[in-house]
This record gives structure tokens, C-alpha cells and sequence, in this order.
């Protein structure tokens, strides 16, 4: 539940800013519109692929991999229920990978990596979202055990507790994603700190306003990046 003064505080300093969900996909946007994007794969695409939805008629070949089960999916998009370490797909078959605050929950990053980059064809870009491991809110949720995660969502944000899942960060730094990517065989074309505003704190007037001098404060020196909550990361497949 959001309180009043934390809904006013919401509207007047960040109504007019995007939300890190829009910045990736104008990313992929503008990856798509440059041409050459055929095959989309969404990893890690939810129940009703929102995302995949806004392609249609855009890209010919759409693509969901999602681990819980498909409902009112809308024609033309294939879908699979499978882990992102072993896609049904083979190999140099998808020209663009995105994925939404889905790697926070990566059990083994290793493999994931390497079987995106098979199933790319050379040239191919990832583009995923996911929890800066830095960010306060991420270093709060590590002090939490996983088995308590979907009472506290679902009492903080309202989200179904079956739609919580297990989280890890072994993905959430620069250095992990140089690392991964590298041993993957993936060059990193893009890498930004990306700030929102402290929606784990609507339910409290008083703490949203301290966690919005925070988030404002380093949104505006540059030095401070590394602490805001979101890295949107894109990785290419070297190749023509």
C-alpha cells in the first residue's frame, strides 16, 4: 500500500522521469530498429509475456522461455517452459536476447552465459536489467533468507507470492558480468547505473522521502553511480 505523502513525493520528483523497465526497452528499440533482428528471445519472459506483446508485428520470430507455466499468451509468439541453462533452440538461431530483472535469480550465471551465447548468431546482443548488488535495497533482500522474500514482496509491492522467486546476485556487478561474459565469449558493448525512485519504501511517507534525498543525491554525482539500484547491460556476440 502506498501512503499519501509518499504518492505526492512520487508524483512530483519522478512522474516525468522513465523507469529503468522503459530504458531497456528503448534499448532493445533501438537495437531493432537499426536493422537486422529476426529472432527475439525473451529469457526469462513471465507468465503472459508483456514484453514479447509489444514486438508483435515488428520482429517475425518471437520467443519466450519462462520456468512457471504460460497463460494467455497472444498468437504468434513461441514459447517454452525451460531453464535459461538449456533452451530447446539451436545454435546461432537469435539475433537478439532480452531478459528482465531476471538475473538477480541466476542459479548458475556460468552456464546461462554460454548457452546464450550459442543459441545467438555471431553479432548477436543481449540486453538484460537486472539489481545492482550495491544498491541499499539489494543489500537489505541479501539479509533476508530466500523463504521469506514472497511474504515480504507481497506485502511491500502487493506481487502474488508464486510469481517471487529465489534470488542469488552472482550476476549483479561489473566485474561478475566482465568475468562471465568473457569466459562466455562475449564482448560488453554497453554498461549503466540506472537509478529509480525507492518503491520498496511507498508504504512510509517519512522513508520514502529519506530514500529519495538518497537516490537523488546519487543520480547526481556521477562518482556515486555505483550505487544506484539498476545495471542495464548490453553484450554482443563477436562476429559479422
Amino acid at each position: 500500500m502506498t501512503s499519501a505523502l509518499a504518492q505526492r513525493l512520487l508524483d512530483r520528483y519522478y512522474g516525468h522521469l522513465p523507469h529503468p523497465y522503459r530504458l531497456f526497452e528503448q534499448q532493445a528499440d533501438r537495437l531493432i530498429a537499426a536493422g537486422g533482428v529476426h529472432t527475439l528471445l525473451d529469457a526469462g519472459c513471465g507468465r503472459t509475456v508483456p514484453v514479447l506483446r509489444k514486438y508483435l508485428g515488428r520482429v517475425p520470430q518471437l520467443i519466450g522461455v519462462e520456468l512457471v507455466a504460460f497463460t494467455d499468451v497472444p498468437p504468434g509468439i513461441e514459447t517454452h517452459n525451460a531453464d535459461l541453462a538449456h533452451l530447446p533452440l539451436p545454435d546461432a538461431c537469435v539475433d537478439l536476447i532480452i531478459s528482465r530483472s531476471v538475473f538477480e535469480h541466476l542459479q548458475d550465471p556460468d552456464s546461462v552465459y554460454r548457452e546464450f551465447a550459442r543459441v545467438l548468431r555471431p553479432g548477436g546482443r543481449v540486453v538484460f536489467l537486472t539489481a545492482n548488488l550495491w544498491d541499499y535495497g539489494t543489500l537489505v533482500a541479501r539479509l533476508v533468507p530466500n523463504r521469506f522474500h514472497a511474504k515480504v514482496v507481497k506485502a511491500v509491492e502487493g506481487r502474488a507470492e508464486e510469481d517471487t522467486f529465489p534470488t542469488a546476485y552472482l550476476t549483479n556487478t561489473r566485474s561478475d558480468v566482465q568475468r562471465l561474459a568473457h569466459s562466455a565469449g562475449l564482448k560488453i558493448d554497453g554498461f549503466e547505473y540506472l537509478s529509480q525512485y525507492p518503491n520498496y519504501l511507498l508504504f512510509s511517507g517519512v522513508l520514502f522521502a529519506i530514500g529519495t534525498a538518497f537516490e537523488k543525491l546519487i543520480s547526481r554525482f556521477d562518482a556515486l553511480r555505483g550505487l544506484r539500484g539498476w545495471i542495464l547491460v548490453t553484450l554482443r556476440k563477436p562476429g559479422h
